[in-house]
């Protein structure tokens, strides 16, 4: 699989990655051989990044990669964590004290000294304003604790203030054919900067795969049964933040944009890589069929003009006005 340098951290990760919240929580209940299985078949497929936090599961997440990377040590995995969101989102809580106490615990979790990189997680805007802030997170790198740090973020204008600061290494986003906003201003200055970006939730919480309808039943530990208005963390994180009929809709049309041999899913996988500035995409996946189908959109021809010129015209015309002004 294609391998992009991610950022300032000058390390190589694959085009597709996975992304591991749904091994921990919230997406309904993943059996510990299950999510190993996903594991191993994303890394049979060539994805070399996984992503994952603290908080996934209350750590179980992971706890599991942990354990498939002991198993496994010569995989040659880059591991990205996030802290953050083990206390209540103020930004007196963002302090070196705490970030040493939450990374302490992610490397018992992930069995290792150093972590690779971890990233704030969706932290509240004034964070991202905050001097002593990235001097705390400067210290864990001079400490080796983490080789380096990162932002997840939920706005562009977040995504701006993070890529500014010298130390970051890269930027999480929302990014899929049903958020186009990055595109404008977060994709080009990360670029001008060398800080990567990751897109997540990259098929809108699986509303891109066409496989949903207005019978479909979400489990009740499933945030997209409990979370459609923003009830328990911000409401993008879940169908992108686009109404549900109204995605149900959207994606009925955006499957009709899918190239012949390719997926809804895989389409939209592939249009996120083409994205200039982009280095890697997380689906997360809950099946073995899942991760390799993801992995496989990686290898797909780029989408024509056509198909590009298509998806803007969607998103103008069904998604714009309920999510451009927002995020």
């Amino acid at each position: 699989m294609e391998q992009r340098v991610l950022g300032r951290t000058g390390k190589p990760v694959s085009v597709v990655g996975l992304g591991t919240w749904q091994l921990g929580a919230d997406w309904g209940d993943v059996k510990e051989a299950d999510a190993i299985a996903v594991l191993d078949a994303a890394v049979a497929s060539g994805v070399t990044f996984f992503d994952t936090a603290d908080v996934y599961g209350d750590g179980r997440s992971e706890q599991l990669i942990g354990r498939y990377l002991k198993d496994r040590p010569d995989a040659g995995i880059f591991v990205a964590t996030k802290m953050g969101r083990r206390a209540e989102q103020r930004p007196e809580n963002y302090t070196l004290d705490n970030f040493r106490a939450w990374n302490d615990r992610s490397r018992a979790n992930l069995g290792v000294d150093t972590l690779d990189l971890v990233q704030l997680h969706c932290p509240p805007t004034a964070v991202y304003d905050s001097d002593a802030l990235y001097d705390a997170l400067d210290t864990m790198v001079a400490e080796q604790r983490v080789a380096a740090y990162a932002v997840s973020v939920e706005t562009c204008e977040e995504a701006l203030a993070a890529i500014a600061r010298p130390g970051v290494a890269s930027v999480q986003i929302i990014l899929n054919p049903f958020r186009l906003k990055p595109l404008e201003q977060v994709l080009p200055a990360a670029g001008r900067a060398g800080v990567g970006i990751i897109a997540r939730v990259p098929l809108a919480s699986g509303l891109l795969t066409g496989k949903y309808t207005r019978d479909t039943v979400f489990a009740a530990d499933d945030h997209r049964a409990y979370n459609r208005h923003g009830e328990a963390f911000d409401q993008g994180e879940t169908f992108s933040g686009v109404d549900y009929e109204t995605g149900l809709e959207a994606a009925v049309e955006f499957g009709g944009l899918a190239p012949e041999g390719a997926t809804p899913a895989q389409t939209a996988l592939r249009w996120i890589i083409q994205q200039p500035g982009v280095t890697s995409v997380i689906p997360g996946a809950r099946s073995v069929e899942q991760a390799r189908a993801n992995a496989a959109a990686a290898a797909l021809p780029e989408l024509p003009p056509a198909v590009l010129d298509g998806v803007r015209d969607l998103y103008d015309r069904r998604i714009r006005a309920q999510v451009h002004h927002r995020w």
